[in-house]
């Protein structure tokens, strides 16, 4: 099965990191810190390039807007090394959970369960 796993991350993204990227953060990548999700962030020594490891499955959503701001140099220093302050009115960051089981289904949507009967509605029928 090892070998399998090899060749899958050669060639495909979505399983994890690929070979390649893998080794080009053993060679030039910089750990900077780690999210509370278990995403780990690098960079190059120049500070140059940066990017993510995710843990799991690679949702771009994943990552928190700290993190993104970061990744996308909007600020230098990183969120390990000096947090954002917080509101106490903001909520924890959620990935976008579109087309999972767990997606947001309004009342009377065909996703739920349970069927609820509508009085304000009545069919419209042909005369």
């Amino acid at each position: 099965m090892g070998i399998v796993n090899t060749l899958l991350r050669a060639v495909t993204w979505w399983n994890s990191q690929t070979l390649n990227t893998q080794l080009y953060t053993w060679r030039k990548g910089v750990k900077v810190g780690e999210d509370d999700q278990g995403n780990v962030y690098y960079r190059t020594r120049d500070d140059k390039r940066r990017w993510v490891i995710f843990n799991g499955d690679m949702e771009a959503s994943r990552v928190s807007p700290e993190w993104h701001g970061w990744l996308h140099h909007t600020w230098k220093t990183s969120p390990a090394e000096q947090p954002l302050p917080r509101k106490t009115w903001e909520k924890p960051h959620q990935e976008n959970l579109t087309g999972t089981a767990m997606a947001y289904a309004p009342a009377g949507s065909l996703r739920k369960a349970e069927v609820q009967s509508r009085s304000d509605y009545e069919a419209w029928q042909p005369e």
